[in-house]
């Protein structure tokens, strides 16, 4: 039966004994309002562990003044209804006291940097800085063997796997493809701030950035161009557009020469969402 933990005592006590019982431990860290793409994550947890440890946290400290972390969506039932009936062993669901005892404006923070600084951590400040920093955190709670993270973050991925390298963290860290609608949006939490119209040009990115990947498959050479031409589509489509990117998928830095693998990353606003995708080419 899934316990579900909200203090930090209750929740080594737990990790305790299954390192002492030998037991491999498998972790997802979210931000709750489940669906199917974090069922994979869990999923493929449960593949690499014998036991998983889910948490639920708005982090407060990745959200920049203005944005909608008052208003971001909590289903604090239905998460915890998925979750047991996927057969986890613990719902970790702190309050921001709890992971923030000193308060969030003198925490010490986790800076990744280069990684952080471009794509989407360009258009929000400081919001890596709290994604880096509340991981850490809860990878030193749960002492996980293994994190599994979706890649429709990728910039996010990058910087985790950047972080547990350098800070020389004992965790796999393990991305799980992204999980679509059958028309081709990624799953996405903030897809529900879609409306009716909206949702129906949201595929309009992932096709965009599909179209992307196929000309670069085809030995199209200049990126700058593509993007360009990317962009302005998104826009005509409707979208406000943050940026769309060729990048290099191991370092997110310039593309290359052809033969790496790359990656084609988007950010766009549609309505009251903000979108994000990637392709890997």
């Amino acid at each position: 039966m899934m316990q579900l933990v909200s203090e930090i005592g209750d929740l080594c006590m737990r990790i305790d004994a299954w390192r002492q019982a030998g037991e491999r431990i498998g972790f997802v860290p979210t931000m709750g309002n489940l669906h199917a793409g974090h069922m994979r994550l869990v999923d493929e947890a449960f593949g690499s562990a014998q036991r998983v440890v889910v948490s639920v946290f708005v982090n407060p400290t990745q959200f920049a003044p203005g944005e909608d972390f008052a208003s971001y969506p909590r289903t604090p039932e239905d998460d915890r209804r998925q979750l047991a009936e996927r057969g986890t062993d613990v719902l970790f669901a702190p309050a921001v006291e709890v992971m923030y005892p000193g308060g969030t404006g003198s925490t010490t923070q986790v800076v990744v940097p280069e990684l952080s600084e471009g794509l989407c951590g360009a258009f929000r400040p400081g919001h890596f800085t709290g994604v880096a920093t509340v991981v850490a955190r809860l990878f030193n709670l749960v002492q996980p063997h293994v994190a599994v993270f979706g890649e429709k973050d990728f910039q996010q991925l990058a910087v985790i796997r950047r972080m547990v390298a350098d800070l020389a963290f004992p965790v796999e860290i393990v991305g799980v493809a992204t999980v679509r609608e059958a028309d081709g949006l990624a799953l996405s939490s903030r897809n529900r701030y879609l409306g009716a119209d909206d949702r129906r040009r949201a595929p309009l990115l992932y096709r965009t950035l599909c179209k992307v990947a196929q000309r670069l498959r085809e030995g199209e050479a200049d990126t700058g161009e593509l993007e360009a031409r990317a962009v302005e589509d998104l826009r005509k489509a409707g979208f406000q557009p943050e940026y769309v990117a060729v990048r290099d998928a191991a370092t997110l830095g310039d593309p290359g020469e052809p033969g790496r693998e790359r990656v084609v990353l988007a950010a766009a606003r549609l309505g009251k969402a903000r979108l994000i995708d990637n392709v890997r080419v």
